[in-house]
């Protein structure tokens, strides 16, 4: 006797039939793959540097293949970020002696303009890779990785020293090794802000690839293929026509991102969100929807898990994520005494080293002059920081508090953001040359458009952060206007702004490289500081003049660093961590 729906079920063995969800990933991965096939022989073309194009064609019909150039370069120099970010700011937070130097040194990198990268690295990748291309390309992408990486370090670094006290004790009872720790609790609390930070820091990077693609550096002008490079080329032939070309598909790429990768990844963060209530709503994505529906990277990550499963055995023998309960306090200070004799000695000779070859070449007067050149962007910088806070910090809580508001509000300002502004520096100079206006002040204007967006993620990322009881708890206390913004937001996106006004600060100083000498045709705007200064140093091939002005750039940015932003880092960590 047959009982109806008995064991076994009808199709019990059958294989599951494929998905449409599963055709759509296959399809995508393909054409990747062929993608990248199709663009590897290029990588790796023939180039001599006396030789070499100066600049590109600029025939419209080149633009989609630009464009694809210049996103495999931004994708590089990301990976690269991420990887650089995990490393260095896990060091930094994790080994005491250690924060005290590579902060300070992470205040230095982020205070040294892309083209003062651009005046040593390229040679020196060009030698690595003789006769190809390729070195002329990690030239670029290092750049890029320059303009991208030290936001995304900063962001990571303050997430791990304010990671709330009882995820590190559960870490601790759990005898977590420091790999299980590093994956489980400090990438995970971290995740939200680094996403943030790496589409602002993405956006931004958009900001130098002209710089990075059309390549200006010791009287040698190179010029690799891409929407950068073609936007330089139409700019210095006095074309609006292939500007705006340049523009629309800049646009294009910004949006493309964002739907692609950008609002998945977001998406995707909430995951790790903490908090004891669930968001009313959270942000959606139709890419990650289908990946989801599909089996595909599911399939592609199971030999991924005995891997990790090999290295949390393989990195136990390092200890667990624990400090010591009894430490020395006399080996302690003898160790300190020590680290710090060593690393003053190495600062002592590398100084003296640096002074004595201005001495010999240009005279130690110049740092006279180039420090009061920076005083003047010194002043730029911190109004600029200072308007985009007033104008930017209202606007971004707007956004990150209602993920309505996200949702319609995260691709314009991603298109804000990772537009580059220097695309529309030249009908700024038309602007400027008609109206006689002084280089001295727009430039606050062009610093701005690369800068205050720095600002804006930031608080967006700290407010949609906010936990949702904590503001379920405001609302039924009926706590509304200045009380609230005094006692609740302020304090709730202290942390976040200070991570964004250190970086829009950094971010400004990098701009005005390209914001103080503007060019269009014939028409040529200088401004007086020191990212003019920089700049025609490094157009001309004078080391002593680039050595000068990045050091006073350094001094300048290292001293408000210590004297503001970390202060203002201490009072967060201090009274306003959640």
């Amino acid at each position: 006797m047959t009982v109806p729906g008995g064991f076994p079920a009808r199709g019990l063995w059958r294989r599951p039939g494929l998905r449409w969800a599963d055709v759509v990933v296959v399809a995508a991965l393909i054409a990747l793959l062929f993608g990248l096939l199709r663009l590897a022989p290029a990588l790796n073309a023939p180039f001599l540097p006396k030789t070499a194009p100066s600049e590109i064609s600029t025939d419209p019909a080149n633009l989609p293949y630009y464009a694809v150039r210049s996103l495999l370069r931004m994708f590089a120099a990301l990976i690269l970020s991420v990887l650089f970010t995990f490393v260095y700011a896990t060091a930094a937070a994790r080994l005491r002696r250690t924060e005290k130097v590579l902060i300070p040194v992470l205040d230095i990198l982020q205070s040294v303009p892309v083209l003062g990268f651009l005046s040593v690295t390229v040679t020196a990748f060009i030698s690595l890779f003789p006769g190809s291309e390729l070195g002329l390309e990690c030239a670029s992408i290092f750049a890029i990785f320059t303009a991208m990486a030290w936001n995304m370090t900063f962001a990571f670094y303050h997430s791990l020293v304010s990671q709330p006290r009882d995820l590190d004790e559960a870490a601790r009872i759990l005898r977590l090794t420091r790999w299980q720790r590093f994956w489980r609790l400090d990438v995970p609390s971290g995740m939200i802000p680094l996403v943030w930070n790496g589409m602002m820091s993405f956006g931004g990077a958009w900001f130098f690839l002209a710089a990075s693609e059309s390549i200006s550096v010791l009287n040698h002008q190179y010029a690799l293929p891409g929407i950068g490079s073609y936007a330089a080329a139409a700019i210095a032939q006095g074309n609006l026509g292939e500007v705006g070309y340049a523009i629309i598909t800049e646009i294009v790429l910004v949006l493309g991102v964002n739907f692609l990768f950008w609002r998945p990844v977001t998406a995707w963060a909430e995951r790790f969100r903490v908090e004891e209530s669930e968001s009313a709503e959270k942000p959606r994505s139709l890419v990650l929807d289908v990946l989801r529906r599909s089996e595909v990277p599911e399939l592609l990550g199971r030999p991924l898990k005995p891997v990790g499963r090999l290295l949390d055995r393989a990195t136990r023998p390092f200890g667990l994520a624990e400090h010591p309960l009894a430490v020395s306090r006399t080996r302690e200070r003898t160790g300190d005494v020590f680290f710090a004799g060593v690393l003053a000695a190495l600062v002592a000779y590398g100084a003296w080293e640096a002074l004595g070859y201005v001495r010999a070449t240009t005279g130690l007067g110049e740092f006279g002059y180039a420090a009061a050149l920076g005083a003047a962007t010194f002043a730029r910088v911190m109004f600029l920081v200072a308007v985009a806070t007033v104008i930017w910090v209202p606007i971004g809580v707007w956004i990150g508090m209602d993920p309505r508001v996200t949702r319609f509000a995260q691709p314009i300002v991603q298109v804000l953001a990772g537009f580059p502004a220097n695309f529309l520096f030249p009908f700024a100079t038309v602007v400027f040359v008609a109206w006689h206006l002084s280089l001295d002040v727009g430039a606050v204007l062009l610093m701005a458009l690369g800068a205050q967006w720095y600002i804006l993620f930031n608080v967006i990322a700290g407010a949609s952060a906010i936990p949702s009881d904590l503001r379920e708890a405001m609302t039924s206390l009926q706590v509304s206007g200045w009380l609230r913004w005094k006692k609740f937001i302020l304090p709730s996106i202290f942390a976040s702004y200070v991570t964004g006004g250190i970086t829009a600060a950094g971010g400004a100083w990098n701009a005005s490289i390209v914001a103080e000498v503007v060019s269009y045709g014939h028409n040529h705007l200088v401004a007086t500081g020191l990212g003019a200064y920089i700049f025609q140093a490094t157009a001309t091939g004078n080391f002593p003049h680039i050595l000068v002005g990045i050091v006073v750039m350094s001094v300048y940015v290292v001293l408000t660093n210590r004297l503001l932003w970390r202060r203002l880092y201490a009072l967060a960590e201090r009274r306003y961590s959640l």
